[in-house]
């Protein structure tokens, strides 16, 4: 579809649900949205808006790099909407639209530090093979009490019987209810904006949510992990309480993950091609499966990107230490469900559910392209417990970081600038958080050593 057939469906879209405002959004770095208000009457979709390319630079907490990876002359990028993203904004108090926008140099080359960019440019080389990747996301998150004191630590929040959960609660249906006018909104806001949710369950932690989505096109789901993330927080917010999805919010509880099933069909037909016409495991399969225990570790600094995330990753903790592969093993990093040959897929189970969409997505297929590209071999299938095989990845965000810069095929794939960006903002949230003094070395250092 061109420019100008794009710019009439939107407008077409905004004149019937007679829009008076519109968020024009992009993801940055960190997965947040950022981007300009427009009211409806100032918004043309042909001509995009412009925004500073440096926005693509900026860190979790607002800062920048010494060293500048954009234009030095701070210019713009230009913004253009996608079609296919176009939603109202439910909670909004007047018809509000929100749209996804794709950044682009005003050459029309796409701006490959938007993590958009780095999503479509994997998925393009899909494409070029003839396949098609589908992806389906499951998101782990807590609902925790209103703390505006980041010194003290997180609590449940009280449900409908004005009590906080006692212990672990796994898969309660009456501990789901405790929040059920909470999650009745979430649906209602979600199916409004075509977030085709699933399963709703309750994890291991107190008051950790887990909330499953329909499989589909990775760049959609990537959108719909998006506005999720933005909706059950609003959701939260008017219950007088958060919604988190830090990777480890709580002490002594469990992490929270984003667990994506992967597989990859082909294009014109449709099949899955993890799976033989016999219905037994594929050479594809196979390659795409040792292309994530290879490339994997290097990628970490993507799947955990902050350094609460390193926290989840522990043996202690449940969630994966390494790359061992297993059928329907839950303890390792790599899980493959039960399922008819058709729907064989891989469960990647290392990113903590604070990454950002697009470029866990970006990163997990391009582990998998690259296995299937160099014909790589699996470790054996494990039938007993990852947890006590060895640890296999980087265990700090500094040191992951390192990893990934070292990996020239992975570099390549995600692309240079992306990734020298990329580790510039990491180092810049590492000093931040490093010279943070915590409350264990008060407590324990500041009289005792």
């Amino acid at each position: 579809m061109d420019t100008q057939d794009t710019a009439q469906r939107i407008n077409r879209w905004l004149d019937d649900n007679r829009i008076t405002e519109i968020e024009c959004l992009i993801p940055d770095m960190a997965g947040q949205a950022r981007g300009k208000i427009v009211p409806r009457h100032k918004y043309d979709p042909a001509a995009g808006l412009r925004l500073p390319e440096a926005v693509h630079m900026m860190s979790v907490t607002g800062d920048f790099p010494q060293e500048d990876f954009t234009s030095v002359a701070d210019g713009d990028m230009l913004l253009v909407p996608d079609a296919n993203s176009l939603r109202p904004v439910p909670w909004a108090k007047e018809p509000t639209a929100q749209i996804i926008h794709d950044c682009h140099y005003f050459d029309g080359r796409l701006m490959e530090l938007a993590c958009r960019s780095v999503l479509r440019r994997v998925l393009a080389m899909y494409r070029d093979k003839g396949w098609t990747p589908v992806i389906a996301p499951e998101m782990e998150f807590y609902l925790v009490q209103v703390e505006p004191d980041e010194d003290i630590p997180l609590k449940p929040p009280l449900g409908r019987t004005r009590r906080t959960e006692a212990g672990m609660q796994s898969f309660s249906i009456d501990s789901i209810n405790e929040y059920g006018d909470v999650f009745d909104i979430m649906y209602d806001w979600c199916e409004a904006q075509g977030i085709a949710l699933d399963t709703l369950i309750h994890e291991n932690g107190t008051a950790q949510m887990e909330i499953n989505h329909d499989h589909g096109d990775p760049l959609a789901l990537a959108d719909q992990v998006f506005l999720f993330k933005r909706t059950i927080r609003e959701v939260a917010i008017r219950h007088n309480m958060y919604a988190t999805f830090m990777a480890k919010p709580m002490q002594g509880q469990p992490g929270s993950a984003m667990h994506m099933h992967q597989s990859v069909v082909h294009t014109a037909s449709g099949k899955n091609i993890f799976s033989q016409d016999d219905g037994s495991p594929s050479p594809a399969f196979f390659h795409f499966m040792a292309g994530q225990q290879t490339y994997l570790p290097a990628a970490t600094a993507i799947f955990a990107p902050y350094v609460n995330s390193y926290r989840r990753l522990s043996r202690f903790t449940s969630a994966p230490i390494n790359l061992q592969w297993g059928y329907d093993n839950r303890t390792c990093g790599l899980r493959v469900p039960h399922s008819d040959p058709q729907a064989r897929r891989i469960e990647n189970r290392l990113a903590g559910v604070d990454v950002n969409p697009y470029l866990v997505m970006a990163a997990s297929l391009a582990c998998g392209y690259l296995g299937m590209e160099q014909k790589l071999s699996p470790s054996e299938p494990l039938a007993g417990s990852a947890y006590e095989k060895p640890h296999q990845l980087p265990r700090h965000l500094d040191d992951a970081v390192d990893t990934l810069m070292a990996c020239k095929p992975l570099v390549e794939l995600l692309g240079e600038h992306f990734i020298q960006t990329y580790a510039a903002v990491k180092a810049v949230e590492y000093r931040e958080y490093f010279d943070v003094i915590s409350p264990w070395e008060r407590r324990f250092l500041l009289l005792q050593v």
